[in-house]
């Protein structure tokens, strides 16, 4: 692979080449984005959806959408720093091209801005009820009417394929460097796992935007890696957008399982300054008075700490990356894996799996199903022309922008888990409530 290729700012439907030495310095096509995406519906409704704790009443606990705009922040650091050492090592890029370090940046906080814009209401939780209606459920019966690569699309319902279902809508279009780096999971649904290297870890888009994604892959140059089925290696930037979010949940889901009092403060602090001996100063973090105040300075330490670990892993290992031979996360080969790995497991520990946690995932599940169970079927016998009363009056409640007749089977059921996946953890509720008779 090669950066010109990758940073390519061209745009579906565009005719003519965009070079980045034309561009208006004043919102260069990256940055805009950056814009797209933070005006979007789809982003604004991250709001209201779980990052850790459900539904939960506590200003500080972060949402989908602070989760967002902070690995967004960390991110654009991330590229940032990678930026000015690649332009270092490969002048030509700036000299004859016109990329600026700011480039680097606005392309990995794009797609770190844009990187769980697909999560469905509940978390992961969420994804998990898709899957399991699917698997277990209702949707179990649709198997046979399915080819196996949709049916596994449904069955392992991913965040990642949807955010890219959302990120390539024409009312968007991002560039192909930004949905390059968004593609952390650059195949399709099968072959599940077929190697240990991170990009096969989960999938990137549906079945029904196979032909996008092979398009984008095939502008940006990205590597084969396999003949039979739609797999690539990965867009370099999207090892920093992975990072910025590892560096975000190992650290701020710490914190905020602190500052809920779900992880004693003593211990937790131990953890911390495990990752940060080299940077802390003694007498600022002893001035400090209160709990909130010193998590918050160890935790600004930390991520800068990860950053930098970041950016020396990556530029360590830039050649095997371009050539599609670096096989797992840049964190993974830290020297603070261990420290990570402790952090992780506390929080697995004493925030994940919480009573107040699983109770509201309870809870997800069984909402989640409801939904499928009845939008699904007011849809299919609407295009069975056996629609009761009831399903009519479910489908008037459908929003008109999502096609739910389409004559193939699997594009129908995906954009009843597309529409699903879209409401926030509230809305949700709401439309549970309002198909059980409680809403009066």
């Amino acid at each position: 692979m090669n950066w010109e290729q990758l940073l390519s700012l061209k745009r579906f439907g565009d005719t003519n080449k965009r070079l980045r030495k034309e561009q208006d310095e004043t919102r260069v096509g990256f940055e805009v984005d950056y814009d797209r995406v933070i005006f979007s519906q789809e982003f604004r409704s991250l709001q209201d959806k779980t990052q850790v704790i459900p539904l939960s009443q506590t200003d500080f606990v972060h949402t989908r959408l602070t989760h967002s705009l902070e690995v967004s922040v960390v991110g654009r650091s991330l590229g940032r720093k990678v930026g000015q050492k690649l332009l270092e090592k490969h002048p030509y890029l700036k000299e004859v091209h016109g990329y600026q370090i700011n480039d680097f940046g606005a392309i990995v906080a794009a797609a770190a801005l844009a990187h769980d814009i697909g999560n469905p209401p509940f978390g992961h939780s969420g994804e998990k009820a898709i899957g399991e209606f699917f698997k277990t459920g209702e949707g179990l019966k649709y198997k046979d009417q399915l080819t196996d690569k949709e049916y596994q699309d449904l069955c392992d319902f991913e965040g990642n394929a949807n955010g890219f279902k959302i990120i390539t809508q024409n009312k968007l279009r991002l560039s192909y460097a930004t949905l390059g780096a968004f593609m952390k999971y650059p195949k399709e649904s099968l072959p599940k796992k077929p190697t240990n290297h991170i990009a096969d870890k989960k999938y990137g888009f549906f079945q029904s935007e196979k032909e996008l994604f092979d398009n984008v892959a095939n502008d940006l140059g990205l590597l084969r890696r396999s003949k039979t089925a739609i797999s690539f290696s990965r867009h370099p930037l999207a090892y920093l957008v992975e990072a910025a979010d590892d560096i975000c949940y190992t650290i701020i889901d710490f914190e905020d399982g602190i500052n809920l009092g779900l992880i004693e403060e003593e211990y937790a602090l131990e953890y911390l300054i495990n990752l940060v001996r080299d940077t802390i100063r003694t007498d600022i973090y002893y001035a400090l008075t209160n709990r909130e105040e010193r998590v918050s300075y160890l935790r600004a330490l930390a991520i800068g700490t990860l950053i930098d670990e970041a950016v020396t892993i990556f530029m360590n290992n830039e050649e095997a990356i371009l050539n599609g031979t670096f096989d797992s996360a840049l964190l993974d080969k830290s020297k603070y894996e261990a420290q990570i790995k402790d952090i992780i497991k506390i929080s697995v520990e004493n925030i994940y799996q919480s009573e107040e946690v699983i109770d509201k995932e309870i809870a997800g599940y069984q909402i989640i199903n409801k939904l499928l169970g009845v939008y699904t079927k007011a849809v299919n016998n609407s295009f069975n022309g056996n629609a009761s009363n009831y399903d009519k009056l479910i489908l008037k409640g459908l929003p008109k922008t999502i096609n739910f007749s389409s004559k193939d089977l699997y594009s129908r059921l995906l954009a009843v888990c597309h529409y699903v996946s879209l409401l926030s953890d509230s809305k949700a509720i709401l439309n549970f409530k309002t198909i059980e008779g409680v809403t009066f």
